[in-house]
């Protein structure tokens, strides 16, 4: 009858569990064999971003501030602009003072003839030596009124060119403290620059984690605010520790990336430090790790189907993860590409094998 094979068919839609269950079809996947390596146990510790190296840019001159052309935050090369004083009276003196020059040459060439004419009727005696001795000092004196005048208009050119305050090196502006109109006088900072090229993190840590730290070891920083993960260099250590909690403070020194452009001074980052001695344990890609209710879990191949293993991470080292599950054996296949979409008992196939 009819009736039945409609019911049946209501039914199938209605409750799909009903129906023969499909299996999955199988994942391609890309894996990695886990490697065992002596690395040493690190840990996080918070610290602050600051710029080493600091200028806290000044005006040279005094004068009127015509334009600032720079706002907190802006990236500038060496060389940039980043404000102007007004010359326009600096120019009518400059202007003057070139007109000057013009008039001393004239007086110069005058004198110099009357000079010339009078020394050849000096030898012939036909003037007084006094006569002579004007000519001369005249001449000499007019020469010597240029060179002064001549020193005036390279004071005046440079004083000009000390009008436009412009950076020390590339960097980022940390402070701005003019604005237009104000008047400023030598001596006075106007901009705070911090070198780019000069980015640390500075880290408190324990005096007795010295014995594990080395200098010239990169370590892994990450940018607290943007998630940003890079690698950085312990380069120094700050000669004198805090006196009460007996922490020394470590430099670290972050690589000059465009990425930086908005981390600022005091901002945090966490710096992955070594807290041990060098101990056996076993490598991951960092790319086979997944997150699962907030533990950290791999993916491996047993029988042609995923399998996952947790994680117990006790050391990051660049792109990699140190771990001390004792399952992790060398050799054992671990899933690198793929695994995002995988689920447990899930059929696989190994496309690669890295």
């Amino acid at each position: 009858m009819v009736y039945p094979r409609i019911l049946l068919l209501l039914a199938c839609l209605l409750f799909p569990a009903l129906l023969p269950a499909q299996e999955q079809p199988p994942a391609r996947v890309v894996t990695t064999r886990v490697v065992h390596e002596e690395v040493a146990e690190n840990s996080g510790f918070l610290g602050l971003f600051y710029y080493n190296r600091s200028s806290r840019v000044s005006s040279e001159v005094a004068g009127l501030v015509e334009n600032v052309t720079v706002r907190e935050g802006d990236l500038v090369k060496e060389g940039d602009s980043l404000l102007r004083l007004d010359i326009e009276m600096l120019d009518k003196e400059i202007e003057a003072s070139r007109i000057r020059m013009a008039q001393l040459e004239l007086r110069i060439d005058h004198a110099r003839k009357n000079f010339e004419r009078l020394e050849k009727l000096y030898g012939r005696e036909g003037v007084s030596e006094k006569d002579y001795d004007d000519a001369r000092y005249a001449y000499e004196d007019a020469r010597k009124e240029k060179q002064a005048t001549e020193k005036a208009l390279e004071r005046l050119l440079i004083e000009k060119r000390k009008s436009v305050i412009t950076a020390p090196f590339d960097g980022v502006i940390l402070a701005k403290n003019v604005e237009k109109g104000e008047w400023v006088v030598p001596g006075r900072e106007l901009v705070r620059v911090g070198s780019t090229a000069d980015l640390f993190v500075r880290v408190p840590v324990a005096e007795t984690l010295l014995q594990f730290i080395t200098m010239g070891r990169e370590v892994e920083v990450e940018i607290n605010a943007f998630q940003r993960k890079l690698t950085g260099t312990l380069e120094d250590i700050e000669p004198a520790a805090d006196p009460r909690t007996k922490n020394v403070f470590l430099k670290v020194r972050v690589p000059r990336l465009p990425e930086l452009a908005g981390v600022a001074e005091n901002m945090s980052a966490t710096v992955r430090v070594p807290t041990g001695a060098k101990r056996e344990l076993a490598m991951l890609p960092r790319d086979a790790l997944i997150k699962f209710q907030g533990q950290d879990f791999v993916y491996t191949v047993r029988d042609g189907k995923a399998a996952m293993l947790p994680v117990h991470i006790v050391t990051y080292l660049g792109d990699r993860v140190g771990a001390d599950n004792p399952h992790f054996e060398p050799g054992l296949a671990v899933v690198i590409e793929g695994n995002e979409r995988l689920r447990p008992d899930q059929p696989v196939t190994v496309t690669e094998q890295k």
